[in-house]
């Protein structure tokens, strides 16, 4: 459905604020869809995120910090996020052998689980390829890819 029958907008003012309310309503659109398919799981989005993290670095362990810089949207406390995850036994935390003040995390076969479980799900394969070619998600990609390239600079 075009965006402005969506929102029922007659017009914008150009394409690039026409791009601009696209983009922003799509990923909306998108991260409810994400949220809801976590729920049923009883995680959230960013402790879904974060498992996938932890499972790439596994079976290394990682910390608060990288589990930080890696995620797809800002989360202010990463502690209570781990907190959460930990207590749900998706994750556990180790003394650092060589620094005492850190902290090793690490993703428990619990956690792995649930990711092999829902990961296809959460990837939205259901719903991606009955809307869009594999091609012009390819062009989509390189597109954002580019968008983001350009916006690096405002950081």
């Amino acid at each position: 459905m075009k965006i402005e029958k969506e929102l029922k907008v007659k017009k914008f003012t150009n394409d690039w604020q026409r791009a601009t309310v696209n983009i922003l309503f799509t990923a909306s659109w998108l991260t409810l869809i994400l949220e809801k398919r976590a729920a049923k799981r009883m995680i959230t989005l960013q402790q879904f995120n974060a498992l996938r993290i932890l499972r790439g670095q596994y079976p290394a362990p990682t910390t608060n910090n990288v589990i930080r810089s890696r995620m797809i949207s800002n989360t202010p406390d990463i502690s209570r996020l781990v907190d959460r995850i930990v207590t749900k036994g998706l994750a556990s935390r180790a003394k650092n052998k060589e620094d005492k003040r850190a902290v090793d995390l690490f993703i428990t076969q619990k956690g792995l689980d649930l990711l092999d479980e829902i990961e296809e799900d959460m990837m939205l394969t259901d719903l991606l390829p009955d809307n869009i070619s594999e091609r012009d998600a390819v062009k989509l990609s390189a597109l954002l890819d580019t968008l983001r390239g350009d916006l690096s600079e405002e950081d």
